[in-house]
């Protein structure tokens, strides 16, 4: 069911993943879903586009090496923040290659670098190590390391899906125990903050928009993670104190309300806050830039807001 609030682009995008009859995720393994997803973007998503640089970095990580891309339009620039990403994916799928092409563009739109890691994943690596990767790597950009060929001044975080979840852990972790650098800014889009709970947006979405309620517990069941521990459900923590962020949700989207009650958190909490929502827009709007063209606008008004906090 597509519904009548969805976008024609998003009607005409699941009805074809509907004629499709391709097998849904929780009835593939961690590594088929991994290729699928990579093989789809071809068509649903835009090519990468021209960049002065890319770089293939390695962060030291808690598990070991964690691998990361500079992307920048730029060859050389002065003393500047960087923004570092955060792929979704479930926390089991996604990687440097799913989102290259997005983080360019959010690149060249910002007019900064942006380092993209590849976190460990689950079921290889369950719950906390995402986490704990993303926090290393986070300190570890924050201490101006030789490799990047840059001088970081301050940190803008951000990720999509289970990487929005990891953006605000991330910036939770640096507020109780400050980097280097300050974090001026978060980019936090469809995230799933709070599974301590069920949500109106779980039931109303909970198939036949893209994510569903079974791939949900598809992914969960690879992840592991501990509901009570702010790592993984970042909602129960306290949000005072957060850096200015930047709350993009789908409108027809599962997470939907756990993102929006995130961004009234930060409200009430006194954090600078400017939510947008991309009504009749799926989950993973930022990988189907080709199969769903309005994302593109999107896209673009939150990463314009974003600029307007970090002083861009």
């Amino acid at each position: 069911m597509t519904g009548s609030a969805a976008r024609p682009d998003v009607q005409a995008l699941l009805a074809y993943l509907l004629s499709l009859g391709a097998p849904p995720i929780q009835e593939l393994d961690p590594e088929t879903a991994r290729k699928s997803l990579l093989a789809s973007l071809e068509a649903a998503d835009l090519p990468m586009g021209e960049l002065a640089t890319v770089k293939d970095l390695s962060i030291p990580g808690p598990g070991g090496p964690i691998p990361a891309r500079l992307l920048d339009p730029r060859a050389d620039r002065l003393p500047g923040p960087v923004v570092l990403w955060f792929h979704g994916g479930g926390f089991v799928t996604g990687s440097i290659e799913t989102h290259q092409s997005f983080c360019a563009e959010v690149a060249r739109q910002l007019d900064l670098p942006v380092v993209l890691i590849d976190y460990r994943l689950a079921p290889e690596a369950p719950f906390p190590a995402a986490p704990d990767d993303a926090e290393a790597a986070a300190r570890w950009l924050a201490g101006n390391p030789a490799e990047l060929g840059r001088e970081v001044t301050a940190l803008v975080l951000a990720g999509d899906s289970a990487g929005g979840t990891l953006t605000i852990v991330t910036a939770m972790a640096l507020r109780d125990d400050p980097a280097p650098v300050p974090v001026l800014a978060q980019l936090v889009i469809y995230p799933a903050p709070d599974d301590s709970k069920e949500y109106p947006s779980q039931r109303e979405f909970a198939d036949g928009y893209l994510l569903t309620q079974a791939g949900r517990e598809w992914y969960a069941r690879h992840y592991r993670p501990i509901r009570t521990d702010v790592r993984a459900t970042p909602l129960l923590g306290k949000l005072a104190g957060l850096p200015p962020a930047v709350v993009l949700t789908a409108g027809l989207d599962p997470v939907r309300d756990a993102g929006r009650a995130y961004a009234m958190g930060l409200i009430s909490a006194g954090v600078p806050t400017v939510f947008r929502e991309a009504a009749g827009n799926i989950h993973a709007f930022v990988l189907l830039r080709r199969a769903v063209p309005s994302s593109q606008l999107d896209i673009t008004e939150a990463v314009t807001a974003l600029r307007t906090i970090i002083g861009g």
